[in-house]
């Protein structure tokens, strides 16, 4: 539930004595210290799936939730809907570039999937199939590295 422009991170989501959990803080990477309140969530998330480019961080599904939400990273603040999954997904995996955000496998309610779907970053819409992994996985992990 983290993510990550190349100076700041965000954490939002999660879950405090079972219940979903809508804050979001932030750090500064450079600097070490406590992290301080960014801003709230649409609503309370757990599970979801986070991504970034330079300028928006985004959170895609959360149980029970196919809610795409996004922020910008380098100004604190609410999160706003940017718009939904293909179904509800939680424990997905995701990875981007600054252009495309890519979200692999996850849970749904019946089950474990193996969908790929993409987005694009810079601009607000639903997500797009983009093909599926060679078997049903959750809770992994993705990561990327670009070129400027």
């Amino acid at each position: 539930m983290a993510l990550a422009s190349a100076t700041r991170a965000c954490f939002g989501g999660g879950q405090i004595s079972g219940a979903p959990e809508n804050v979001i803080d932030y750090i500064t990477i450079a600097t070490t210290g406590n992290a301080s309140d960014f801003g709230d969530l649409v609503a309370g998330n757990q599970a979801p799936t986070g991504l970034a480019d330079d300028t928006r961080g985004i959170w895609a599904g959360g149980v029970s939730q196919n809610v795409i939400q996004y922020i910008t990273i380098a100004s604190t603040g609410n999160a706003t809907d940017f718009g939904d999954l293909t179904q509800a997904t939680w424990y997905a995996m995701s990875t981007s570039n600054p252009t495309r955000g890519v979200i692999a496998g996850g849970s749904t309610s019946s089950g474990t999937i193996n969908n790929i779907e993409y987005i694009t970053i810079s601009t607000l819409g639903n997500s797009t199939d983009f093909g599926d992994l060679i078997e049903s996985k959750r809770q992994g992990a993705g990561v990327s590295d670009y070129v400027k």
